[in-house]
């Protein structure tokens, strides 16, 4: 909810929404929520500390999945607060500045695994297409500057958004649409013109998410191109089972960005709790499914952790 009407001194505030019709039971909602975050953290925390540990971990493939494990980390933390205040203990409430913060390292961290997803396919295309030349074209130096720049053009791109959004008046008296704050859900609520938000938003997402997974759909036809020229059927399949988590973990990102859209574009006539179901989806789903994908599918994750496991038990 927003209030607007004592002085224009005083500091806005939103009013974060459940899951509508669902209240009575939001205590219970929670505990799922709880496991969900456990996992997510835990799971990313153990990708992370297994690969600064596993000495032979130290490879460009593992060097960007620690980078989308930081992202992951990045993103559950980013809505944890909010979606457990508002699930656990009942306090919706949060002021326009924590709300602009919020939504900036939400979609900051949404950018950024876009990108370190594309970083990882382009990963793939050097290991496959390119396998003479993949420790002279990734090197260390190179993987730092292709994390910096992700990084950078995340931050960028995001960062005019909670600037242009402090400049709008808030005069609606209605809550936001979720447990956490999203630039779109916040910009509804303006009284102002907010044109200029809209088309930067959607030039953004354009630019982002529209063109990281068009390169990566190339990445993969040229992979593809590449494999079926492998004249031995065992080192196709080889070949083709490295990409298998990296594939993986692309759908289970952009599997649910289309899911959101189709469903906020042709599902108006679906109850409010769809709606934010399929939000909390979007930006659950990739921080608690990414660690459990590469530790059951890639062998090397697996062993660096039993190896670890055995070391803990040890001391």
């Amino acid at each position: 909810m927003v209030f607007w009407n004592r002085s224009e001194a005083e500091e806005t505030v939103f009013l974060l929404t459940g899951f509508p019709g669902l209240e009575y039971v939001h205590s219970w909602l929670s505990i799922p929520f709880c496991l969900a975050y456990l996992v997510a953290l835990t799971g990313n925390v153990t990708i992370l500390s297994v690969i600064w540990v596993e000495s032979s971990l130290h490879q460009p493939m593992y060097y960007f999945l620690s980078i989308l494990a930081l992202t992951d980390l990045g993103m559950s933390l980013s809505t944890l607060p909010t979606v457990l205040a508002v699930l656990w203990l009942d306090a919706p409430e949060i002021k326009a500045s924590a709300c602009y913060a919020q939504l900036f390292f939400i979609h900051t961290f949404t950018f950024l695994e876009s990108s370190v997803l594309l970083a990882m396919a382009f990963d793939r295309f050097v290991a496959i297409c390119r396998p003479l030349r993949y420790t002279t074209i990734l090197t260390n130096d190179v993987i730092g500057k292709i994390a910096l720049f992700c990084f950078l053009r995340s931050l960028g791109v995001v960062l005019p958004t909670p600037l242009l959004l402090r400049r709008y008046h808030y005069c609606q008296a209605r809550a936001l649409s979720h447990a956490f704050c999203l630039h779109q859900d916040v910009l509804r609520l303006s009284c102002s013109s907010a044109r200029v938000n809209s088309v930067y938003g959607l030039c953004v997402v354009m630019a982002t998410l529209g063109v990281d997974s068009v390169l990566i759909l190339l990445s993969y036809a040229l992979i593809l191109s590449a494999v079926l020229g492998i004249a031995s059927r065992e080192e196709r399949l080889k070949a083709l089972h490295t990409c298998v988590s990296h594939v993986c973990v692309v759908l289970i990102f952009f599997v649910p960005v289309i899911g959101v859209s189709v469903v906020h574009r042709f599902g108006k006539h679906l109850p409010p709790a769809v709606h934010v179901l399929m939000a909390d989806i979007y930006l659950l789903l990739p921080p608690v499914l990414n660690p459990i994908v590469y530790s059951v599918r890639t062998k090397q994750i697996r062993l660096g952790i039993l190896r670890t496991l055995s070391r803990a038990r040890r001391l």
